[in-house]
């Protein structure tokens, strides 16, 4: 006992307080906290913006979803991306909306054939969206219509077409049928003429369209009766289109021709004659390919005064001095077919 009378305690010590444990708190990063927002607003985003390609009557929605529906509907094996999301209906309003005019038969006498200038000229016309190539054939002459050796069999490659006929350039012609879609078709379709000669024409139709050279060396581009063909002289001739530019007139006038973005192939003459042979790469990467209205631009852009599409997509090529000029589209490679212009 101490002075105070109280009792000590032979045990009694101070025990420290035990120390707190800090409670466990997960901090989570500001990117952790962000990422499901970003996903949720990425896809809202991506939602309202295939809703306004489906539904919406303005611009820019109206534009691509008119480009989707024409670039899928030209295809022969991806019909399926418009009408997946189309009516069959809503496809061909669209594809009527932006339809070329027709403007009638070309008039051969307003071109003057007379150039005695043998020249070629190959000019890069590519721009922002894809690549492509001009070739300039000053004397129209040297410019006829070659077929497969093989016709009704099977189509053949440019550079075959090149080695028989000794042309010095080659592009792909008109119109054949392919059912299997294997880039073989060697059969016609429309009429074909080469060097005078009548070598094809469908049955049962009092008409054709044609894309042709008459014994002027004009191109004659139009709808004519098989009488009419004849006395018109016409040596060469396919079948393809639609007809860009008639008589310096051009046939689209609102929208881009309804054919969508794909490879072109496309031939022309200027008032002096020259034939212009225009090929564009597309359905690749650095070259999508391109609209009719941008090939009717090009070529007027180079004085043509009649124009006329011919047969692209995976059949687009052009051969010259030797060698492909182009990136052909085709998955089997170079395609074969049935009819070309050639330069001899």
């Amino acid at each position: 006992m101490d002075s105070t009378g109280i009792p000590k305690s032979s045990q009694s010590t101070m025990q420290p307080r035990p120390e707190k444990r800090p409670l466990a708190v997960h901090h989570y990063s500001r990117k952790k906290r962000l990422l499901p927002r970003l996903i949720a607003w990425t896809f809202t985003i991506f939602l309202l913006l295939f809703m306004g390609f489906l539904y919406c009557p303005l611009q820019p929605f109206e534009t691509m979803r008119n480009l989707w529906v024409e670039s899928a509907m030209t295809s022969l094996n991806h019909q399926y991306l418009a009408k997946w999301f189309f009516s069959d209906a809503k496809i061909q309003k669209i594809l009527d909306s932006d339809q070329a005019k027709d403007l009638g038969n070309s008039d051969p006498s307003l071109i003057n054939t007379h150039s005695k200038n043998n020249s070629t000229e190959l000019i890069d016309i590519s721009q922002g969206g894809f690549n492509g190539y001009l070739l300039k054939v000053n004397n129209p002459g040297r410019v006829r219509v070659a077929v497969t050796r093989y016709l009704g069999k099977i189509g053949e490659r440019a550079e075959d077409i090149a080695s028989v006929t000794g042309a010095v350039a080659v592009i792909n012609g008109g119109a054949f049928s392919d059912p299997q879609g294997n880039g073989s078709g060697g059969h016609p379709q429309g009429i074909l003429i080469s060097r005078g000669k009548l070598l094809y024409r469908d049955s049962g139709v009092s008409s054709y369209d044609i894309i042709g050279m008459n014994s002027k060396n004009v191109l004659v581009l139009g709808h004519y009766s098989l009488t009419n063909i004849k006395r018109m002289g016409i040596r060469d001739a396919v079948t393809f289109g639609p007809l860009l530019v008639v008589n310096g007139k051009p046939a689209i006038t609102h929208g881009d021709g309804a054919w969508g973005i794909a490879p072109r192939t496309a031939i022309g003459q200027t008032k002096d004659g020259t034939i212009l042979m225009l090929v564009i790469d597309g359905r690749q990467i650095g070259s999508l390919g391109a609209t009719l209205k941008d090939v009717q631009d090009i070529m007027l852009k180079y004085g043509a005064y009649n124009v006329a599409n011919l047969d692209g997509g995976a059949s687009t090529v052009l051969y010259y001095k030797d060698q492909i000029v182009n990136h052909p589209s085709s998955p089997y490679g170079e395609r074969h077919a049935p009819s070309f212009f050639i330069v001899k």
